[in-house]
């Protein structure tokens, strides 16, 4: 298959060594900035992102978006959230018929929109099959090809599983699914659990607590989950738990880093700078708790997460907020 893979920060320049890996691929990953191209080429890795993870042979680049998706079969739209939007503009002006699929995560800032009510926006003449790939997945791991699951969700369920067929390998296990919404959900509140997790760990807690604020996180994404028309069972598989856990656990969570600075009294501000990667819990916390409020959906944890991020709250006292609530049936 004839893949493009469009952005190459951690998980664009991830997916596109992964796939490039197999004979059964040929794989262009387009670079936003078209001066980075030839230094990316002389490197043959990308040191800002994925330092020592060596682009296989056959991994073509470009900064020419027309030539990137140029007989595509599958575009792989790895740009950040906020850049979804433009992204996908492009794609309808430059390859409308090309199937797609998304991998970031959040409510889009400003609209609260998930990415694939974006994708309904932009791409509103378009017929094209599309859907969201996402579960359990450090960009650093995939690159190494260390085994890894994940799931494509699509509401075109024939178009899911011939994806999750011809793009899983040895190293990288696709499945297939339908609920979109739910496979969404999970990817945007996993990462405000992470700050949250992170939080947890940076004050020293135990492992008792950071064992309850997952579980009582993942109650939280299902609520949420359910009144946006999202599955129970979703968030018990890879887009949900598998998520969860892993984001709030490894350190190699961009999220999860967050909160871990923020426990020590870093301010957002030089974090984010430090980080040099979008953490994408940041954004999508705000709009988590304006939709959950809109649903009349209980979030504490989230709502907790927003008052540090806004400087209303310490680390120290948004725990003392959360184990004030009064106690409720599980």
């Amino acid at each position: 298959m004839k893949i493009a893979v469009l952005g190459a920060g951690a998980w664009g320049t991830a997916l596109a060594i992964a796939f490039a890996r197999s004979d059964a691929h040929a794989v262009t990953l387009w670079v936003h900035d078209a001066g980075l191209v030839a230094r990316l080429q002389a490197a043959r890795e990308n040191p800002a992102y994925l330092p020592g993870q060596a682009f296989p042979k056959a991994l073509a680049l470009t900064g020419d978006f027309a030539a990137s998706v140029d007989r595509a079969e599958l575009a792989l739209i790895a740009a950040p959230l906020a850049e979804l939007r433009s992204t996908l503009s492009t794609l309808r002006r430059t390859a409308p018929s090309l199937h797609f699929l998304w991998v970031c995560k959040g409510l889009e800032a400003g609209t609260g929109l998930l990415p694939h009510q974006v994708a309904a926006e932009e791409m509103t003449t378009s017929a094209t099959s599309n859907g969201v790939l996402t579960g359990p997945s450090f960009a650093e791991e995939v690159a190494r090809g260390l085994p890894t699951a994940v799931t494509l969700a699509s509401v075109d369920a024939g178009f899911a599983r011939t994806m999750s067929q011809a793009l899983s390998s040895q190293r990288l296990r696709i499945y297939a699914g339908s609920d979109v919404i739910g496979a969404e959900v999970g990817g945007a509140v996993k990462n405000i659990l992470a700050i949250a997790t992170g939080i947890c760990d940076g004050l020293g807690l135990g492992l008792n607590a950071r064992a309850a604020l997952i579980t009582r996180g993942l109650a939280e994404t299902v609520r949420f989950g359910m009144a946006l028309g999202a599955r129970r069972e979703t968030f018990m598989g890879l887009a949900g738990m598998g998520d969860l856990i892993l984001t709030c656990t490894g350190d190699l969570s961009r999220n999860r880093r967050v909160g871990l600075a923020l426990a020590s009294g870093q301010t957002l501000e030089t974090i984010t700078r430090e980080l040099g990667h979008v953490a994408e819990g940041v954004p999508s916390a705000r709009e988590v708790a304006r939709r959950a409020a809109q649903l009349n959906v209980d979030m504490p944890i989230t709502q907790t997460v927003c008052a540090l991020l806004d400087g209303r709250l310490s680390a120290a006292a948004a725990v003392e907020q959360l184990m004030a609530r009064d106690p409720k049936d599980e």
